[in-house]
């Protein structure tokens, strides 16, 4: 009890760990608040309720895109240090990588703006920098999860030579980042689910998922999010 409560603050002592759990509660809360709602047509205490944490969801939500006002620096400084992805062995993950960070490092100022839009900070409409918000971070996941698929054939081509040549440690290495790659694809396509259904009417399914569903998306793709995380201190934790 007493470590999981130590790895929890931890995490929370962290920006990137406190943004993971902020968002796994705001998906969750709207996956619970969706379906109170959506069942409580005869009980008047689950539909407040429900109602509750759809507006506990959007206000996590907007706690979220403030934070974020302060990740421009950072996303440059990856990027930069990142360049044209010379030391990627492989051209197509280089170039997707490289139009990944792009796509990344324009969505802050368009999400900016569109805050600061709402916030009635500047006389602009926010619902096209909303829209490109949307596109950019969609954009994104695609090429995350077409970087992912050309990784584990990649990874699978060096599993057969592997297993030809007998090394079994490094096979074990190259199974457990399989595995890392395949659930980044199962979060990607969550996510991506929710930006589709974020893009104007008559888009694929663009504005027909409840509010539950939503959360069941988003949920899933922020359990992934922690279990990578903590898949990732655990492996520093052995290195070191």
């Amino acid at each position: 009890m007493q470590q999981s409560v130590e790895a929890l603050v931890r995490l929370l002592e962290s920006y990137r760990g406190r943004d993971k759990i902020i968002r796994t509660l705001c998906y969750g809360s709207q996956l619970v608040g969706g379906a109170l709602s959506r069942k409580a047509e005869t009980n008047a205490s689950s539909q407040q309720l429900g109602k509750s944490l759809l507006l506990f969801s959007a206000q996590l939500s907007h706690c979220r895109t403030v934070l974020r006002l302060f990740d421009d620096l950072s996303m440059l400084a990856y990027s930069h240090s990142y360049g044209l992805g010379a030391e990627e062995e492989d051209a197509s993950v280089r170039w997707i990588s490289v139009l990944t960070n792009v796509a990344d490092q324009l969505y802050y100022p368009c999400e900016h703006i569109a805050w600061a839009a709402d916030a009635e900070l500047i006389r602009v409409k926010s619902d096209k920098w909303w829209l490109f918000c949307t596109v950019l971070w969609g954009t994104s996941l695609l090429l995350g999860v077409l970087r992912s698929l050309r990784v584990l054939m990649l990874l699978r081509k060096k599993l057969r030579k592997y297993e030809k040549e007998g090394e079994g440690r490094s096979r074990s290495q190259l199974r457990k980042q399989m595995r890392g790659e395949i659930l980044s694809i199962l979060s990607s396509m969550a996510d991506l689910s929710n930006a589709v259904h974020w893009m104007p009417p008559g888009f694929l399914w663009a504005g027909r998922f409840p509010n539950w569903l939503v959360g069941l998306m988003g949920t899933t793709s922020s359990l992934i999010g922690l279990i990578q995380m903590n898949s990732g201190d655990s492996n520093q934790s052995c290195s070191t």
